[in-house]
């Protein structure tokens, strides 16, 4: 019988050496973040990326937009909410893992540079006429925005019905702070809630902040967790792990974020 010349062996073991491994470096991953992190995470993801050499891609949106659509099924490795509310349900039916609180924010009234002049003060989002905007109910920073009305009118400082008076000059209610910040910005609103890391550089030089104290402001606690059908679940860790880490919390500060020392949600 005539011999075959066995030419096929090298590219076999060439392909054999040279394949890459699952789970090694190089993973993509994929993050749900609420609207509020985009800059920060969006300089996360790079420094990450340059330290583990995978990509990080990113879907910003209000964090219920993001919790429902991973209740519907939507694949992700990791979710960053902007409070418990829209974190829990997703532990209770077993979505993901429990989470670690890795940042705070608090919240800031804007109102647009051009043409400012119906809004200086906190009181002044009660008088008549003022097109006052903030985020939907079901947003966190909505929820957040109006427990803190609800405060400032229990303090009788800002007069009877203050809350009515202020929520009565509501003109739109949006999907996620982004968004009213931007209303704010084009000048469509007198005046905006927003997250102070919202005021971004380029955002800072067309509004003016008008501080909200902290005895009637609230602090935002951000959780972040592990899907539990991560198809890439070390590097999902090392993506959680790396926003913990000195380095992440650096990039959160720059961007504003308050520093947390993590701890495990119940």
């Amino acid at each position: 019988m005539r011999k075959i010349k066995p030419l096929f062996i090298p590219a076999v073991l060439s392909a054999l050496f040279f394949a890459p491994v699952s789970g090694q470096q190089g993973t993509n991953l994929t993050v749900f973040a609420a609207a509020s992190l985009t800059d920060s995470f969006t300089e996360i993801g790079k420094a990450f990326d340059a330290k583990m050499g995978g990509k990080t891609n990113f879907q910003f949106a209000g964090s219920q937009v993001l919790r429902t659509q991973l209740e519907n099924g939507a694949k992700a490795d990791v979710y960053a909410s902007a409070n418990n509310a829209q974190f829990d349900p997703l532990v209770k039916a077993g979505l993901i893992s429990s989470g670690t609180i890795f940042t705070k924010n608090r919240l800031v009234v804007i109102v647009p540079k051009k043409g400012a002049g119906n809004v200086k003060t906190l009181s002044d989002l009660a008088k008549p006429g003022v097109k006052l905007v903030i985020a939907d109910k079901t947003v966190p920073v909505g929820q957040y925005t109006r427990q803190i009305l609800e405060t400032l009118g229990k303090s009788n400082k800002f007069g009877a019905d203050y809350t009515a008076r202020v929520l009565k000059n509501v003109v739109s209610e949006e999907t996620n702070v982004r968004q009213v910040a931007l209303k704010v910005q084009l000048g469509e609103a007198d005046a905006g809630v927003v997250y102070t890391t919202d005021v971004t550089p380029s955002l800072a030089s067309t509004v003016i902040q008008i501080a909200i104290p902290a005895r009637y402001n609230v602090v935002a606690k951000y959780p972040i967790g592990i899907l539990k059908n991560s198809s890439n679940m070390d590097a999902a860790k090392a993506f959680t792990d790396f926003v913990l880490s000195r380095d992440g919390q650096a990039i959160l500060g720059k961007w504003g974020f308050l520093p947390v020392a993590g701890s495990k949600l119940p």
